[in-house]
């Protein structure tokens, strides 16, 4: 063995000795803090993270018994529980020694930023947020919403999701369905049916509108309070415009329109009053 291999083997040692004694004064100086902080800040995570089961189930059990919906109590719960965490994270980090005042400063500059990179779901999820303490609707009602028809389907923090009348599933953002005008058609247990029917200006007027209510009468469906009302709506081109405005049940509103139309039309027929249809009468002047 030569002079450099024994002075490479004896750097090395060297620098072993010195690793070891750094670690056995590391250990005899700060060890014992760093061991009594590592285990106070477990016991601490541990300690919180009960707290926050519970708290979480505490939560949850308060809403529910106020009436709210599950969309707001899961939404409520989970905005306390989450913040519970993130200071839970910090008082554990702080007790290991981490500076945390430049992680919280990240933080909210990592915020900042997310925050307008994601400002289009954020604005669903305030929407949505909305949706659940107004409650403009629930799942089962029919609705008319951005335009659109529909059942709802699922409601959730970000998206409602109804049923087309043809059966095909859309999915609106919240930001869309809050953003505008929401009708309701299954809100209310009674709703009034509209339509109209023409007769031709050489008829009884007055024997039309006592034949169309007695058509209603027998209309099953058809409610006796608020009573149905019929009068003459407009002179139009070629026909007395009538107006019938019989209420139903808001579950029966499809089935007494069709069967109130069918049996007006049949009823005028019996009756001998005409029902025109679009003509223009051209009258020629002799030369």
């Amino acid at each position: 063995m030569n002079e450099g291999t024994n002075g490479t083997i004896d750097c090395q040692v060297e620098q072993a000795k010195e690793f070891v004694n750094s670690i056995i004064e590391w250990c005899t100086g700060k060890g014992l803090d760093f061991a009594l902080n590592a285990a106070t800040a477990l016991l601490i995570f541990l300690l919180g993270a009960l707290a926050i089961k519970l708290l979480d189930r505490a939560v949850r059990k308060a809403l529910e018994k106020t009436g709210r919906k599950i969309l707001i109590v899961n939404f409520i719960a989970s905005v306390v529980t989450k913040s519970c965490w993130a200071v839970l994270a910090v008082t554990v980090l702080a007790r290991l020694g981490v500076d945390v005042g430049p992680l919280v400063a990240g933080l909210g500059v990592t915020g900042f930023i997310l925050g307008f990179a994601f400002q289009e779901s954020l604005g669903n999820l305030a929407s949505g947020l909305m949706i659940a303490l107004n409650e403009p609707f629930k799942v089962g009602d029919f609705v008319e919403a951005a335009g659109l028809s529909g059942s709802i389907l699922e409601i959730n923090m970000m998206a409602t999701v109804m049923a087309t009348p043809d059966n095909k599933r859309i999915v609106l953002p919240n930001k869309a369905v809050w953003g505008g005008p929401i009708t309701n058609y299954s809100a209310l247990d009674k709703r009034r049916v509209d339509m109209q029917v023409g007769i031709a200006y050489g008829e009884d007027v007055a024997k039309a509108i006592e034949t169309i209510r007695g058509v209603l009468a027998g209309v099953e469906g058809v409610l006796e309070e608020p009573a149905p009302a019929v009068a003459t709506a407009a002179l139009d081109a070629s026909q007395v415009t009538i107006n019938i405005r019989p209420w139903a049940k808001t579950s029966d509103y499809w089935a007494v329109y069709s069967a109130t139309l069918s049996a007006v039309k049949d009823a005028l027929q019996k009756a001998g009053i005409e029902i025109p249809f679009p003509q223009i009468t051209v009258h020629t002047a002799k030369a």
